[in-house]
């Protein structure tokens, strides 16, 4: 059996990554206590091996992969640290460069080393399409859980905190642009100018009349998980001394959208979603 590696969270994001890393031979754990049902069916699924609770996660892993939201991830790196981890801690969530030190300084003091991650793309369910970002002294040990999987590792020079920053820079433009077209398309209908909006669009900017669609479609559903992450974009701007407004717009935007969270496409309308943007 590969080396032991404790998955926290194995959300739709996180079940992959442990997936992919049981591809490349490692023996990836998980705990369930405390987990929802369909939480289980995921991580089964993913072929990931239960150990119960937190503590036997932390006794029996030499490397956790921290996948969580962004607002849990401090709270996820304190409750390892409290179990006492001495291992190699990953965390790979959206979260601003500051965060992923403050986060390598908790679990430091525990006794761990750290490496900071950055997701970017969709779960890594096909090769090419998805990419974990590392950086810190630790990332080329890290990179070597995921030779074999679709999930492609690459090594950042920089140490903890330059993948966060490139997860930061990549998202603010990908979903932080989704925010501003939904919000667009609603002004536009506010307006009354909706019509004349999209027959311009088709001559001078074809493109985005499809993308807004596909947009509602596919974000809304989505948008819960990314309230915090513009949030941690926004902090992320605000400390290189740039404007911050963009991403805290943003942010709202998508918490607007909190009431379709996990609804299919055909529910999630370009209709609703824009009804949803207006109250």
């Amino acid at each position: 059996m590969g080396i032991a590696v404790g998955l926290l969270s194995p959300g739709e994001m996180g079940a992959s990554v442990g997936a992919s890393a049981r591809a490349s031979g490692a023996d990836v754990l998980w705990a369930s206590q405390g987990r929802s049902r369909k939480t289980r069916e995921r991580a089964r699924a993913a072929g990931l091996r239960d150990v119960g609770g937190l503590d036997a996660l932390v006794s029996q892993s030499s490397i956790l992969l921290s996948v969580c939201p962004p607002g849990q991830a401090r709270q996820v790196a304190s409750a390892v640290a409290e179990c006492g981890f001495s291992g190699l801690f990953v965390d790979a969530n959206a979260v601003n460069p500051h965060t992923a030190r403050e986060i390598g300084r908790i679990v430091g003091a525990g006794g761990a080393r750290f490496v900071d991650g950055g997701i970017v793309g969709p779960p890594a369910r096909e090769p090419g399409a998805t990419r974990l970002f590392l950086s810190g002294a630790a990332a080329p040990a890290v990179a070597a859980l995921f030779g074999a999987g679709p999930l492609e590792a690459i090594v950042l020079e920089g140490g903890p905190g330059a993948a966060s920053a490139l997860k930061m820079a990549y998202a603010a433009w990908t979903k932080g642009s989704a925010a501003l077209l939904l919000a667009i398309r609603a002004l536009a209908r506010k307006e009354g100018v909706e019509d004349a909006l999209l027959h311009e669009w088709q001559r001078s900017q074809p493109h985005l009349v499809g993308l807004s669609e596909a947009v509602a479609r596919g974000t809304a559903p989505k948008a819960w998980r990314f309230v915090g992450e513009m949030e941690e974009i926004a902090a992320t701007f605000a400390a290189a001394d740039l404007p911050e407004g963009f991403h805290r717009a943003a942010a709202e935007v998508y918490a607007r959208l909190l009431e379709l969270r996990d609804t299919s496409a055909d529910v999630a309308t370009l209709d609703r979603v824009l009804d949803r943007l207006r109250c």
